[in-house]
């Protein structure tokens, strides 16, 4: 029997129940995904989510014998990974890929797959669910459409629309509608937890929350802010794993491993980490069962993330991908380009930093690097230095912002901010070729790179005035303008970092 396609049976419950037995290599699913009940909603489920959040719960729901923490996940821009998970029962694979070693193991934990952009109702519906009491989140920094001051952005066409009664098509838009209806329905309480990287991401979410009801008309609006206040809880967490676009090369590896084809499939890193913040409004997994840190203090452990890891991986992505090189653990076979990593983290970071008590903030560091150095995931400059404009305030612009009111300027995350502006305006690496600038304020930022035509100054003057990035205070910070000037000068000539 094949699928149709000619590559032979593809994943499901019912073919892998045919091959699971003792010494195939791979492990399956550590629950019995028919029996599973949904209890939890996710949006924005991605290849991240796959390999981070929906195994955590899936080992949470395995270790406690719980049967009502299977997975909604909703598809926010296309259809694609509903295409790719319906026809598989919601099974897929993660590859997970060392140095020198791979092994695989098949997730249950997604019982539906729902395309908002198909079916907004069915996504309110599923967040008024009463058996739902989390909703999680990974939409990415842009995904949240905020404006220049952090709020939400109602400018934005899309929030607008929603906020006038359409269909809801943001993400935010999706939960306040859903919690809405379910407000009206059952009044149950409910945990909302982003796991995008955000500083102090569950306040951001719920102060857009906050702001979408305000812009609601006051009949509609009435006592529902009220309950959002006393029923649902808006935790912030920390999420850690390197997970890479996946290949076809990865996919074949799949087929050979597993002996099904599996379309979903998505890749990682062998480390995994997620740090939550223990406020929620009613039931949730025994996510600390799976390795979780259940705690009352997210943000140290935060701020380390984002600021050495993120950070680290924006600036070896916009050198990297100037130099020529194609993944990250490319660009970290330039001694110069590993130099300056470090650089950043232990000149400029780590000053900013509270630790937390346990973390060994050496030890991070050079985990950070080994991590990045894993040639097996081949993860893409180009992928990493998507987003610049969301991700630099987030990864970069406050340890800036802590140095100068310190009374230094970092210079190796000024090189940072310096590398994605020269990433910006030439789009093209040293052989020559495209570097794309896939990022939301794109159009926006080539035409505030392209009158620089060359010129340094005017390069960064033009830059620094995009107030959604920048702010208005690091524009007129004359040492940290002169040091981007000097490295943008550099960087313009190939000059080596």
């Amino acid at each position: 029997m094949t699928d149709g396609t000619g590559t032979g049976q593809r994943l499901r419950l019912d073919t892998l129940e045919r091959i699971t037995g003792p010494g195939q290599g791979w492990r399956g699913p550590q629950v019995d995904p028919r029996a599973l009940r949904v209890g939890i909603v996710h949006l924005g489920i991605g290849a991240f989510h796959r390999a981070h959040q929906a195994v955590f719960t899936e080992l949470a729901a395995a270790a406690t014998g719980r049967d009502d923490w299977g997975i909604t996940g909703v598809t926010q821009r296309s259809a694609s990974v509903r295409e790719q998970l319906t026809p598989q029962d919601g099974l897929y694979s993660v590859l997970e890929r060392a140095a020198d070693a791979a092994s695989l193991r098949v997730i249950g934990s997604v019982r539906e797959v729902v395309f908002g952009g198909a079916d907004p109702a069915a996504v309110v519906d599923r967040i008024a669910d009463p058996a739902v009491r989390v909703v999680t989140l990974t939409v990415t920094e842009k995904g949240y459409r905020r404006d220049g001051a952090g709020g939400l952005d109602r400018a934005d066409p899309q929030v607008a629309a929603d906020l006038a009664g359409q269909p809801p098509a943001t993400a935010v838009g999706q939960l306040v509608r859903g919690l809405q209806h379910r407000w009206s329905r059952s009044g149950a309480p409910i945990t909302i937890l982003s796991c995008d990287n955000l500083t102090g991401n569950g306040q951001v979410l719920r102060a857009l929350v906050d702001d979408f009801v305000d812009g609601l008309p006051p009949s509609q609006a009435a006592g529902l802010a009220d309950w959002i206040a006393t029923s649902v809880r808006f935790p912030s967490c920390m999420v850690d794993r390197i997970v890479p676009a996946t290949t076809e090369q990865d996919r074949a590896d799949v087929r050979r491993m597993l002996g099904l084809e599996d379309r979903g499939v998505v890749v990682a890193e062998p480390f995994s980490q997620w740090v939550i913040e223990d406020d929620f409004a009613a039931d949730r997994p025994a996510w600390e069962r799976a390795g979780a840190v259940l705690t009352r203090d997210v943000a140290g452990w935060e701020a380390v993330k984002l600021r050495m890891l993120n950070a680290s991986h924006s600036l070896l992505a916009y050198l990297g991908a100037l130099s020529g090189h194609d993944t990250i653990a490319g660009a970290l076979s330039d001694d110069r380009l590993v130099a300056a990593a470090e650089a950043l983290m232990v000149q400029d970071v780590a000053p900013t930093l509270r630790v937390p008590d346990g973390l060994d903030l050496d030890y991070y560091r050079r985990q950070v690097l080994t991590r990045f150095a894993n040639p097996a995931l081949r993860h893409r400059t180009v992928q990493v230095a998507m987003d610049g404009s969301q991700k630099l305030p987030v990864r970069l612009l406050g340890t800036v912002r802590d140095r100068l009111s310190a009374g230094e300027v970092p210079r190796h995350a000024t090189l940072a901010v310096a590398a994605w502006m020269v990433y910006v305006a030439r789009g093209r690496d040293m052989r020559g070729r495209e570097l794309p600038l896939d990022d939301p304020l794109a159009d926006r930022l080539r035409a505030a790179a392209a009158p620089a035509d060359g010129d340094p100054h005017r390069l960064v003057d033009s830059l620094l005035g995009v107030p959604e990035i920048f702010g208005a205070d690091l524009a007129e910070h004359d040492g940290f303008r002169a040091t981007l000037i000097d490295h943008v000068a550099r960087l313009l000539k190939g000059e080596p970092v």
